[in-house]
């Protein structure tokens, strides 16, 4: 039974999904998708065995402060 994403492609699992974490054992993120910010946040949830994808992860710019952007 794979515990980690790592585990299921050796196992050639291709469909496995993390147990239904509850928000509570990761944090969201305030990272812009897509950002490196972001990326490093998800690499961080994949190395520890987290979902990837938190409920509560922004997933826009939205009320962002000015200062945080994205430049053109």
């Amino acid at each position: 039974m794979a515990t980690s994403v790592f585990d299921a492609i050796n196992l050639g699992v291709w469909d496995f999904e993390p147990d239904d974490s509850s928000t509570n054992h990761f944090h969201p993120t305030e990272a812009l998708p897509g950002s490196r910010e972001k990326l490093d946040v998800l690499a961080e949830r994949l190395r520890l065995g987290q979902p990837l994808w938190h409920n509560a992860d922004r997933l826009d710019c939205e009320n962002l402060p000015s200062d945080r952007l994205p430049r053109a």
